[in-house]
């Protein structure tokens, strides 16, 4: 199941965003710790090497994420040029002003009101960006809510003298060109519900799960200890039968129980854990790369 969503407003913003790279110091891509990778945007990547400009990478929801997979990631992105990553919880009071500190480091020659300290900040749909700037600017002025592409042009926001940022929509990217990037990101619930059926999107979560969580699955489901192994499908069935999602006539509600899958995972219910590793990365076959070209080009039509 291949799963691609770029929204028209998503186009729109591409080409002010472009305009506003020129016009920043310090790029803030706010990614999932539970996928970062597959939450971390190419375009984004893309226009900001065009423009020579340092990138600090947060990964939100860090109390959500495996806390054995997270600083594999942090020393994996750090290894990267002109990069630098944190970790944080948005929920967390306090954690972000980490943002502010980290990007001071990266960008020392901006520090004073005649070169303040520019960011712009971006990421995925639902990553957690809007309430990371609620909580830098501490007001609720960024749109908050549960669904994907809330916040749809940019603003800017001056938190002192010397410190502003410009907060931009959630962003995808025209095509993913691995199945698995896309899948990913339904399960976090950073694509619109219409572009995905979330019974095959349980079906994927389930899979991983079974192969990287088997413990937490048991618990939460009650799956036997003994007797044949299941396989992604029959986790979905227990979680019907666990629930009692039953349609007329006795067979499981599987579209319901699939539903209950992705919620758990999402709200933390199932416990702490990461969809991919850079090990699962580097591991896994390269896709069919037609988009890569077809974003360098979109950085260089300026």
């Amino acid at each position: 199941m291949s799963i691609n969503w770029f929204p028209g407003h998503m186009a729109v913003a591409v080409e002010k965003i472009k305009k506003a790279m020129a016009d920043h110091d310090v790029v803030i891509e706010i990614l999932d710790a539970r996928c970062p990778m597959a939450s971390s945007n190419p375009m984004v990547e893309s226009l900001r090497v065009h423009r020579q400009r340092p990138c600090l990478k947060v990964l939100n929801k860090m109390d959500l994420a495996d806390p054995v997979a997270t600083p594999a990631w942090l020393t994996f992105f750090n290894a990267q040029k002109n990069v630098h990553a944190i970790t944080l919880s948005a929920k967390k009071p306090g954690d972000a002003m980490k943002i502010v500190a980290a990007a001071k480091k990266i960008a020392p020659h901006r520090n004073d009101t005649i070169k303040p300290l520019r960011m712009l900040v971006m990421g995925v749909p639902n990553v957690g960006k809007s309430t990371l700037i609620n909580a830098l600017i501490k007001q609720r002025k960024a749109k908050v809510g549960d669904e994907p592409a809330i916040t749809k042009s940019l603003a800017r926001y001056e938190l002192s003298p010397t410190v502003s940022l410009t907060d931009t929509p959630g962003l995808m990217w025209p095509k993913i060109d691995h199945p698995d990037d896309g899948l990913m990101l339904a399960a976090s619930h950073s694509i619109g519900i219409n572009a995905y059926i979330e019974s095959e999107v349980a079906v994927f979560l389930a899979e991983i799960l079974l192969a990287r969580y088997p413990e937490a699955l048991r618990k939460r489901y009650g799956l036997p200890d003994d007797g044949p192994a299941l396989d992604a499908v029959g986790v979905v069935e227990a979680v019907a039968a666990k629930r009692g999602f039953r349609l007329k006539g006795g067979d499981f509600d599987f579209d319901k129980a699939a539903i209950a899958l992705l919620n758990d995972y999402r709200s933390g219910a199932l416990g702490k854990m990461s969809l991919e590793t850079p090990a699962t990365r580097t591991a896994r076959p390269p896709a069919i790369g037609k988009n890569k070209d077809a974003i360098e080009n979109s950085a260089d039509e300026e």
